[in-house]
């Protein structure tokens, strides 16, 4: 009897140290370093809190927050559930939901977010609204729209991923978005309820200096996976639109290579510039992006391997360059890039 009393309550230690250990790991896991965390395509904004929150790529839309940009927290996603209308639509796609786009218009904040699988274009963008981001306030409820727009593999010649909205100076809204493929694409957005497209999206900016054809592109979009090498989407090397309006021009900065790899990650950042947000835009040497033109601002050095997907922002008067950078420090982790921007008498940034 004391031999079994013994050998229970070995077994109870056991376990209660495997979960312990378990626990452990699993709080280790989802830490974050508050003053440099671990970030993917964030966007930013201040909510009626005064707080600056981030929303990034992650299970349901990963969400961080900050009272000064120095030290962050993590909030919960943005969604509780995975969108039903999206594992319906998109082939694969199963909650991780990536680079998100937020921006508050008639009293609600819009959060559009991007539903794909890696290397493909069957791909769709949603919308979802809230009243604060806030998520102490009662009135916190993320409510999702359903779809934006949608791409189709060997349909469509361009990839519905990467969104971001800009409204113009007349109040229409426009969106950006695009990876790969025939490159950065924009559409008008209906000004009733910034979700229904109207008319077909067009290309704004190409890495390459010609459009290929549809046949072109199901033919470059052969994918293989050679060793832990990720999925080669094509020799169009562009994404991650946004669209900044500052004086006179809006500006249009995308990232040219390769995301994803860690060490081997080749991201840079251009961009360029016009007086109408349908462009055409063009680089600080007279080039058009639509033809693959673009000026460098950020790309690998020597702290960083490659530095990508931004957003650009302005609070109280300063103009603030936010992105995710393969930190050579951290073995080529993503982490968080933010940097304040100037830009010169003649409206390039310095």
């Amino acid at each position: 009897m004391k031999k079994h009393c013994l050998l229970s309550l070995f077994f109870v230690l056991c376990a209660t140290s495997l979960f312990a250990q378990n626990d452990s790991q699993r709080r280790r896991r989802f830490q974050i370093d508050p003053l440099h965390p671990d970030v993917h395509d964030p966007v930013m904004a201040r909510g009626e809190d005064g707080r600056y929150y981030i929303f990034s790529t992650g299970m349901n839309v990963g969400c961080l927050s900050s009272a000064d940009l120095k030290e962050w927290r993590m909030e919960r996603p943005a969604f509780q559930e995975v969108p039903a209308w999206a594992i319906d639509t998109v082939p694969g796609y199963r909650g991780h939901t990536w680079a998100p786009d937020i921006s508050y218009h008639r009293g609600l904040w819009h959060l559009y977010y991007s539903c794909s699988t890696f290397g493909k274009n069957g791909s769709a963008i949603g919308l979802a609204v809230n009243k604060t981001l806030d998520p102490t306030s009662p009135d916190f409820r993320w409510q999702d729209r359903g779809m934006v727009i949608a791409s189709h593999r060997h349909v469509d010649d361009f990839n519905a991923i990467d969104p971001n909205l800009i409204v113009d100076k007349k109040g229409q809204p426009y969106l950006t978005f695009g990876s790969f493929w025939d490159g950065i694409q924009l559409v008008k957005l209906s000004k009733k309820d910034f979700q229904t497209p109207v008319g077909k999206p067009r290309t704004i900016a190409r890495r390459i200096g010609r459009k290929l054809t549809l046949a072109e592109l199901n033919d470059v979009q052969n994918y293989t996976i050679e060793g832990n090498d990720t999925i080669e989407a094509g020799e169009n090397a562009i994404e991650a639109p946004f669209i900044f309006r500052h004086g006179d021009y809006y500006y249009l900065f995308v990232s040219f290579d390769y995301c994803c790899r860690g060490e081997r990650s080749t991201y840079k950042t251009v961009y360029g510039r016009s007086k109408k947000v349908t462009g055409p835009y063009y680089d600080k040497e007279g080039h058009p992006m639509e033809r693959g033109g673009g000026t460098l601002l950020f790309g690998p050095d020597q702290a960083f391997f490659g530095v990508g997907h931004c957003s650009v922002y302005e609070f109280d008067g300063q103009c603030y360059f936010l992105s995710h950078a393969y930190e050579k420090a951290y073995e080529g982790r993503a982490k968080l890039f933010l940097r304040p921007i100037r830009f010169d008498t003649d409206g390039w940034i310095e």
